[in-house]
């Protein structure tokens, strides 16, 4: 069900849209649609190479387009990237936190430094930019929207990846925070929302070496398009299906993780030994 947020605005009502992440993947196919739009599009992200070309790309359709190198585990790097931007364009109308690295650690007791480094990205990489842009959006007085990249692993917290799980897990609880934040402050119409994909292939599908898209996968077009169609709704929650897990699927494998608290199940029932024939008939039966 649609939650419902007063005063929504339109995508394209002139304000920038800046993107973390922007120079592949979901980052940039929100940045092609948003200039599409008629947004001007402040693309950051690390790569400069790849940053370039998808500069080049954005202004050959043209579109408006400003590239910023941009270490998003770094809030100075932020301050850099608020600055231009407002310089070249102005107020800030869409800022889309979706930097991201699915590197793995490993084990939650060991490479403290590879932990560190990934949720530096994947979490700090979100507060580092909301705290850089939200005061002056919020001051502004304009409409405006703030998306964090989340994942399905951080709610159902599946086994094979404790520090993606844990940094997605942060960005869905800073998210709801900061939208729970936002509509009480008097006069804000800045709205947040959190964009949580489904199995999207992208430069990071089997570690960067699958290059043909998987049948189950959905494009990252089509994650941009479910985006604003679930802006368009005012969901907070955009629960993105794909081409093997449906909206359904999802709802119940999170309502599962979320009983092993409520019905004291040991954590990760859902792969624990003595409770994997109990979750696949619970899987089975039909949906109250």
């Amino acid at each position: 069900m649609s939650q419902t947020f007063q005063n929504l605005p339109p995508i394209a009502d002139g304000g920038a849209a800046v993107i973390t992440g922007a120079a592949s993947g979901i980052g940039l196919a929100a940045a092609r649609r948003f200039a599409g739009l008629g947004l001007p599009v402040v693309l950051a992200d690390q790569s400069e190479e790849k940053l370039r070309a998808a500069e080049i790309s954005i202004r050959e359709a043209g579109g408006r387009v400003v590239a910023v190198p941009t270490d998003v585990s770094k809030a100075s790097d932020f301050e850099r990237l608020r600055d231009l931007t407002h310089s070249h364009f102005g107020d800030v109308g869409v800022l889309l936190l979706n930097a991201g690295t699915g590197a793995n650690p490993g084990a939650t007791w060991q490479n403290q430094d590879a932990w560190r480094a990934l949720i530096d990205v994947n979490f700090w990489g979100v507060l580092n930019g909301a705290q850089a842009f939200l005061p002056a959006m919020i001051e502004s007085g304009r409409a405006g929207y703030v998306i964090a990249t989340g994942s399905k692993q951080g709610i159902t917290t599946p086994p094979g990846n404790p520090a993606y799980n844990v940094s997605k897990a942060a960005v869905k609880a800073y998210t709801e925070a900061m939208q729970h934040e936002l509509r009480n402050t008097a006069g804000c119409r800045i709205s947040a929302h959190l964009l949580i994909p489904g199995f999207t292939f992208t430069g990071m599908t089997g570690g960067g070496l699958v290059t043909e898209k998987p049948t189950a996968a959905w494009t990252t077009d089509q994650v941009i398009e479910f985006m604003l169609e679930s802006l368009g709704r005012g969901d907070f929650y955009i629960l993105c299906p794909d081409n093997d897990v449906s909206r359904e699927t999802d709802e119940k494998r999170m309502a599962w993780a979320i009983g092993d608290a409520i019905e004291n199940r040991p954590p990760l029932s859902r792969w624990h030994p003595d409770w994997q024939d109990r979750f696949a008939a619970y899987m089975a039966s039909q949906t109250s």
